[in-house]
């Protein structure tokens, strides 16, 4: 076995498979005997115990390098070189068996290297070389000190004998049984701490289904609950409406024939009254109808509710509507200190909606701002609002009466719900005007929004969509109607 030492550095490499790139090799060996087979043996793990591989990796290296070298010993011209790739950053450390006679090699032999490192193997049918690479690790030193370290360990390399051989294979397969005992244990110790922790799962797990299970049983529990409260509330609110239905049909009789009575005594046929009955006939005479109007909102409210209120689009004159309602609001309400202005329409906005319904709406707007303002004005704005995507008309309602908290804004909306306060007295109410303007917008396919400040006002906008594009204008029974 004969060393030749190599020059440091070598020629540049290219970019191919570590199998085709050259570098000066750092030393070479002539394989002629079995001996020089047993000195490459101890030579490698010595080299790759000097490159800092690990104990694996030194034991794979010398296996596969013996049983290539056995196979290729007596092959004419046969030489091993050490060399690392590439020169200037060393990655790896390439073995490299060349001859120039000789048989090719086994498959056996080939296959059972490439299984513990990196093979590649060019042979004709009598010259060849097979190529060995071993990566090694970045932080082993510098190319100068992998290289120093190289030469040196390779210069020692002295002859070895079967027997060297054989305490090497010994030493080794012993310092392997002892890593793989030592993987035992250590893999025993955590299959414990897994079948530990599986345990810990199983309970948590276990746990966890039995929270769930309870919980779940909770929560049906709590749907069974809303289900009966749901109940509750669809009778409880059937029932309010059958009474609110009921109460004002009764009603509407005995205030019809007050009614019917009053118009008579005042009819111009009658007999004669005294000024002081005359009064006293009017003041009936109004109360009635006053009661009569809060009758028919009422059962109007309760049809709403109950989804039995059918609504009648036709074209509205609205020139006529504000005289009505001028009329209607100025006759019931003294109004010394109080201004109601109502439009001048020239031209008019079309609209097609529910007369009688928009009447009720726009009443209920207009009486509760007069019922709320003790100087100024009252004003009713009629515009087409030409927002997108249906036509519409926006009748706005503003004041400058006493105006509503923030906070009691929202629940003027609410059935019965009155604002409290000084402005309450003398001021007789059932809460149900604005709640139920909204509710006949609403109705119609539009909105009724408010704003309000303390001492300067309340604005009510009412938007209507025109109806005429989705209803015919046939003339139609309004069933149950006041």
């Amino acid at each position: 076995m004969v060393f030749d030492p190599g020059a440091r550095g070598g020629a540049p490499h290219d970019d191919r498979s570590s199998a085709s790139r050259s570098a000066d090799p750092v030393a070479s060996f002539a394989l002629t005997s079995a001996q020089d087979v047993f000195g490459l043996r101890r030579n490698a793990q010595q080299a790759a115990a000097a490159l800092a591989l690990d104990r694996q990796d030194q034991v794979r290296l010398a296996t596969a390098l013996s049983e290539l070298g056995r196979d290729r010993c007596g092959c004419r011209g046969l030489e091993v070189s050490f060399s690392l790739v590439p020169p200037d950053r060393p990655v790896s450390l390439l073995v490299t068996f060349t001859w120039t006679g000789g048989p090719p090699p086994v498959k056996e032999t080939l296959d059972l290297a490439a299984k513990l490192v990196g093979v590649h193997c060019e042979a004709g049918p009598a010259a060849g070389r097979i190529v060995v690479s071993q990566p090694i690790a970045a932080d082993s030193g510098s190319a100068a000190e992998q290289h120093a370290r190289l030469t040196e360990v390779l210069k020692r390399a002295s002859r070895s004998t079967e027997a060297d051989d054989l305490r090497a294979r010994t030493r080794d397969l012993i310092a392997t049984l002892e890593e793989t005992r030592a993987q035992r244990e250590e893999l025993l110790r955590l299959n414990e701490e897994l079948e530990e922790t599986n345990r810990g799962v199983l309970a948590l797990y276990s746990e966890l289904t039995q929270e769930l299970e309870a919980t779940n049983s909770g929560v049906l529990a709590l749907h069974s609950e809303l289900d009966d409260k749901r109940r509750q509330l669809q009778e409880a609110s059937e029932a309010k409406t059958r009474f609110w239905t009921n109460i004002s049909h009764e009603l509407r009789t005995p205030v019809n024939s007050v009614v019917a009575l009053s118009t008579m005594l005042l009819a111009t046929g009658s007999p004669a009254l005294t000024d002081e009955q005359h009064d006293q006939a009017e003041l009936i005479l109004s109360s009635g109808h006053t009661l009569l109007s809060l009758v028919n909102d009422l059962l109007d409210v309760a049809k709403a509710e109950a989804g039995h209120l059918e609504i009648h689009p036709e074209p509205v004159d609205l020139r006529l509507l504000v005289a009505h309602l001028s009329g209607l609001l100025l006759s019931g309400h003294g109004h010394d200190r109080v201004t109601l202005v109502t439009p001048h329409l020239e031209p008019q906005p079309t609209l097609v909606t529910d007369e009688t319904l928009l009447i009720r709406i726009l009443r209920n707007v207009l009486s509760n701002a007069l019922k709320f303002t003790e100087r100024g004005e009252v004003r009713l704005e009629i515009d087409a609002d030409p927002e997108p995507p249906v036509p519409a008309v926006l009748f706005t309602v503003t004041d400058t009466g006493i105006g509503i908290p923030p906070d009691e804004q929202g629940r003027v909306f609410e059935a019965f719900y009155q604002v409290r306060g000084p402005h309450q007295s003398g001021q007789p109410g059932t809460g149900l005007g604005l709640p139920y303007a909204r509710t006949l917008a609403e109705l119609l396919g539009g909105s009724l929004t408010l704003t309000s400040t303390v001492g300067v006002g309340t604005r009510v906008e009412v938007r209507l969509p025109d109806l005429g594009h989705a209803y015919t204008k046939e003339p139609q029974n309004r069933k149950g109607a006041p």
